[in-house]
């Protein structure tokens, strides 16, 4: 019985992966859609969602049966239940990918699109943070895990460069007041992204020794 369910257990290591595999293209198909103004790549960004959102169902319905059909200790415990939290914050990263790329699709047609060096940047440590998130879930590192945690000071520091930025090309080129507003819509979804990393990472925590750093600083379990 053990047997099958650390095999389960396993097929829930790799299907949580994957599911972090997805959220990471969805970052990177939104950011090029949006630098290269690729109107189907957009499009394709956006239906892409549907598929990250049906990876979430997948899992939460392995998470349930392992709940009901085995019977988990309590470091098994700790990691299903990490599991459905960090499927929650994945779910998240994509539905904002596809607002980005929604936005892309808005900005299709402008001729030149400012700070796009900055939304690179701040795409690229998205996808860092994911990913390192996902090889401390895999490693079962609590150090790597606060390194994601600590990596979201960056994101932050990111978008309060583009809000300055923002208001000094409202305030200087009124005309493109719209474009800008919609930039700083990007940059407030990735600094969103970064903050569902960090959940993420501290759910990697969690699933290793019991503790939250937000929630219960002492073990549980």
């Amino acid at each position: 019985m053990r047997n099958q369910f650390d095999r389960q257990l396993n097929t829930l290591n790799g299907e949580l992966i994957q599911m972090g595999h997805m959220v990471e293209q969805a970052i990177e198909h939104a950011i090029e859609a949006m630098v290269h103004q690729d109107a189907e790549k957009a499009r394709q960004n956006m239906e892409f969602d549907s598929e990250v959102d049906q990876q979430e169902k997948d899992i939460e319905t392995l998470c349930m049966k392992l709940l009901m059909k085995q019977q988990p200790v309590a470091r098994d415990l700790r990691l299903i239940s990490a599991a459905l939290k960090m499927i929650t914050d994945m779910e998240r990263i994509g539905d904002q990918a596809a607002d980005i790329s929604e936005l892309a699709l808005c900005l299709v047609n402008e001729k030149e699109l400012p700070m796009m060096d900055r939304m690179k940047q701040m795409s690229q440590e998205c996808m860092l943070m994911v990913m390192k998130a996902l090889e401390a879930f895999v490693a079962k590192d609590i150090e790597m895990a606060k390194k994601v945690i600590a990596r979201d000071d960056v994101i932050d520091a990111m978008f309060d460069d583009t809000k300055k930025e923002v208001i000094e090309l409202i305030q200087n080129h009124g005309a493109g007041a719209e474009v800008a507003t919609d930039l700083l819509m990007v940059a407030k979804y990735f600094e969103r992204i970064g903050d569902h990393a960090t959940n993420i990472a501290e759910w990697v925590i969690f699933s290793v020794n019991g503790t939250h750093p937000t929630i219960n600083p002492e073990p549980v379990l």
